[in-house]
């Protein structure tokens, strides 16, 4: 099959079938089209045509690239290259798969960033809640912090979506649904923003069932929202790194610090694997060595 047609298929796959994230497929297309532009400056035109050693060629040509690519980056590479030549032997385009013995690099296992609950507190009190923006602001940081939601998740809600009382409906990765409790002080902000601000807000902007809008009524974007966060930190004079996932970060850990399953977390963060989760368990088990260092008589 020419190549081209091969990552054309391949790519409506994981769109169609597979339901990935559009940011997921973006990742893809951006890597597998440069693995296509390398074989065809080989001459490599046709799926065929591609052997075990051009795979490790292309692989080994990257990793010693200049500057060096981190370790994340070359193993998502692998695991594009991989992902596509699997598909191709399945679907019976070639007979063999010439990624097989393609192992994919160890990388650093990096811990998330959590806040201290102190840190939190004085994150979700940063906006003013004199002014219509500050209330909306304060609704999504207390929402992305009962919830664990990731901020792709809360800008993508609808007003339906928060109509549940004292739960919340989610879509994560691969359009997957998941039902989240939200605790009484987030619920209390949302209610808030909900009937005092969004109304006005909405009446600016072309109609949209989105629930967090932007100061002209247009549906909040994630770039806008990461603003909001980083805002907040600022105002609130907090000297860690915030990024969109601190909130989420902060949640998972101080829930397992809290006595939660990591099996609890695992479903309310929306992880396919408990594998994912488990890093938590590091942070948490990093602060209680900490708690001991300094509180034991003799722990030193």
């Amino acid at each position: 099959m020419l190549i081209d047609r091969a990552l054309d298929t391949y790519l409506r796959h994981v769109t169609i079938e597979r339901g990935l994230s559009e940011h997921t497929i973006a990742a893809y297309r951006r890597d597998l089209s440069g693995y296509v532009e390398w074989l065809a400056a080989r001459g490599i035109t046709e799926t065929g045509g591609i052997s075990a050693a051009i795979v490790s060629e292309f692989i080994a040509e990257r990793s010693s690239a200049a500057p060096a690519p981190a370790a994340t980056s070359l193993a998502r590479l692998q695991s594009s290259v991989r992902g596509w030549h699997r598909f191709l032997a399945r679907e019976g385009v070639e007979q063999d798969d010439p990624s097989a013995r393609l192992r994919p690099p160890k990388t650093p296992q990096r811990l998330p960033k959590a806040l201290t609950i102190d840190q939190v507190e004085r994150l979700l009190a940063a906006p003013s809640a004199d002014e219509p923006l500050g209330i909306r602001d304060r609704a999504l940081l207390e929402l992305l912090y009962a919830t664990g939601a990731r901020v792709s998740e809360a800008v993508a809600l609808d007003v339906d979506d928060l109509a549940h009382g004292d739960v919340l409906r989610l879509r994560g990765k691969g359009d997957k649904e998941r039902i989240v409790p939200i605790g009484s002080y987030a619920r209390a902000a949302v209610d808030a923003y909900l009937t005092r601000v969004r109304p006005a807000l909405a009446a600016k902007g072309r109609a949209s069932a989105r629930a967090f809008l932007g100061a002209r009524g247009a549906p909040l974007s994630r770039q806008s929202a990461w603003l909001v966060i980083t805002s907040a930190a600022e105002r609130a004079q907090i000297t860690a790194d915030v990024s969109p996932h601190t909130l989420r970060h902060s949640f998972a850990t101080h829930l397992l610090q809290g006595g939660a399953d990591v099996r609890v977390v695992q479903e309310l963060l929306g992880h396919a694997s408990v594998a994912t989760t488990q890093i938590y368990t590091h942070v948490s088990v990093d602060t209680l060595r900490d708690i001991y260092a300094t509180s034991h008589p003799r722990a030193r």
